[in-house]
């Protein structure tokens, strides 16, 4: 538990904005006296989710997607932002028929993350997804995305590949591996 207590706010404005985001300026004053300026990266608000799919031949569905940040096609999860009047939950499902044609009967919460809060204010819910059907939304993607069938018995190997390297991604693997112990699913 922090002794500290949050700073004050003596100024904030946008100092730079694109199509997704926008550069907060906070004029901070601290508990000691001493004022900084913190820019921040401020998103939508809304939230993001991502999804980890288990079929049932107990095989994690990922996809491989363009990155323009590293400039090559990452493996990671289904993912993306929730939309305005959607739920968390509602959104995952929704992006899971946007990117890989099912939805699931049973999307329990896995874990919430944060990225870099030092300097963006995001936030992502992170979910299982159990008892897939076949069903498809049209989505966003400038291309049709590659899905990857993945072993939950080889989750090991996934660490390794050069093009599985996302942290949120990361991090939700970890996680998973554990939940799926406490939840004593087989990995066949």
């Amino acid at each position: 538990m922090s002794k500290h207590h949050p700073p004050r706010v003596l100024d904030s404005h946008i100092a730079a904005e694109s199509r997704f985001f926008k550069i907060e300026a906070l004029h901070l004053q601290f508990s000691s006296g001493e004022t900084r300026i913190y820019e921040r990266l401020v998103g939508a608000g809304r939230g993001a989710v991502m999804v980890l799919p288990i079929t049932e031949q107990n095989e994690l569905l990922l996809i491989s997607e363009y990155a323009a940040g590293t400039e090559r096609y990452e493996l990671g999860f289904v993912k993306g932002l929730v939309d305005p009047g959607e739920t968390p939950l509602q959104a995952a499902n929704r992006e899971l028929q946007e990117e890989v044609g099912l939805k699931a009967q049973d999307l329990q919460l896995l874990t919430e993350l944060s990225v870099a809060p030092g300097y963006f204010s995001s936030h992502m819910s992170v979910f299982v997804a159990h008892d897939l059907l076949p069903s498809v939304l049209e989505g966003d993607e400038p291309e049709p995305l590659e899905i990857i069938k993945w072993p939950l018995s080889d989750l090991e190997a996934l660490y390794t590949r050069k093009d599985f390297s996302e942290a949120r991604s990361v991090a939700s693997l970890l996680l998973l591996e554990k939940w799926l112990k406490q939840n004593k699913v087989r990995k066949k």
